[in-house]
């Protein structure tokens, strides 16, 4: 059995919950600085909050509303050794209210990358794990930009951050001759997205299309990539069954979001939510906390999905997770893997 090469997973990526205090406040608990931070309130209807380190603290994007990029001062103000610190917005620091944050490691601002036909502003990658942040100038015709992974991303999401855009996600699963958006939407067959063109171990295909690569736009792009026993980006088929599809991912995971995309016509389908679980929002047994990417809703009960010592398992019939014959895509990122360098293996809870 091949061992990972990450085996420690909290090295490069950590949940965090945390409560606010109404003022300042720094969670100091993570065991790497932070180069991308995503904050969502637990117990209200506030915005999903993403900042990362290219772009600057305090700057701040969201899944689900379709807006620019803002400059927010009491949302994320600092990125730390150990974590970040937060102000006195009620999107990720009210007194007494429950947050869930998702962080990852990167490389700090980063540098501009020439490996494609448009030099990034900042690439910020971390070839370990997986994971880079870029900032690029659209061009409004077929370009690429270099992602610095050295091999080839699985997931990608793009926003364009002048305007009120949509996010267009790639995903290996389903192909580059499609694209996903943060909403209900299942999969959208836009040419100009990609160019029909997958991501090489170098360089994301970006075609003419305004939301990815509009002339003169600012953007900005999270690509993914699989590292053996600590993220893995798939697919699979729902059975309608309470005892639900497998999905093995050869690590114990701390992170799930997943997302239907197509029925089982294969014909794009219209209505699912984008779900996220992770490991630090546990209930008992499969009554985990769910939310929602491409929804203000405050934190739901769900018993669909059940987190494993070597992936994960639907044990319920709901169709964002688990309809009979459904098409889904996931991404997941490890607590452990299933067997660490050591050969000591990972245990479910």
């Amino acid at each position: 059995m091949a061992y990972t090469t990450i085996p420690k997973s909290s090295a490069y990526f950590e949940p965090e919950i945390y409560t606010g205090n109404g003022s300042s406040k720094t969670i100091s608990t993570l065991n790497f600085q932070s180069d991308f931070t995503w904050i969502k309130n637990r117990a209200t209807t506030d915005m999903h909050s993403l900042f990362d380190a290219v772009r600057g603290a305090t700057k701040r994007i969201s899944t689900n509303i379709i807006t620019a990029q803002a400059t927010e001062t009491q949302d994320l103000t600092a990125f730390n050794t150990n974590g970040f610190t937060v102000g006195t917005s009620g999107a990720v620091n009210t007194n007494n209210v429950n947050y869930a944050s998702w962080n990852w490691k990167a490389n700090g601002q980063g540098s501009s990358n020439t490996d494609g036909s448009i030099n990034t502003t900042y690439t910020s990658a971390s070839a370990t794990s997986g994971f880079s942040i870029s900032t690029y100038t659209g061009t409004g015709a077929n370009a690429t930009f270099g992602h610095g992974l050295g091999v080839a991303p699985k997931f990608i999401m793009i926003k364009r951050l002048d305007n009120g855009a949509n996010w267009r996600c790639y995903h290996a699963s389903i192909g580059a001759n499609y694209n996903l958006v943060i909403a209900t939407d299942g999969f959208q067959t836009t040419p100009t997205v990609w160019n029909n063109t997958a991501p090489t171990s170098t360089t994301v295909n970006l075609g003419s299309y305004n939301e990815v690569n509009g002339s003169g736009a600012s953007q900005l792009a999270y690509c993914f990539a699989d590292v053996q026993g600590f993220s893995k980006f798939g697919s699979y088929i729902g059975n309608g069954n309470v005892d639900g599809t497998f999905i093995y991912t050869g690590f114990k995971p701390a992170f799930v979001i997943t997302k239907n995309y197509a029925d089982s016509g294969g014909a794009s389908n219209n209505g699912g939510n984008w779900r996220i679980f992770d490991n630090q929002r546990l209930g008992y047994n499969v009554n985990n906390a769910t939310l929602y990417p491409n929804l203000s809703n405050s934190e739901a009960d769900e018993t669909s999905l059940d987190l494993l010592s070597n992936g994960f398992k639907m044990r319920g019939t709901t169709g964002d997770l688990n309809q009979n014959g459904m098409k889904y895509v996931y991404m997941a990122f490890a607590s452990e893997p299933l067997v660490s360098t050591n050969g000591n293996a990972a245990t479910a809870r």
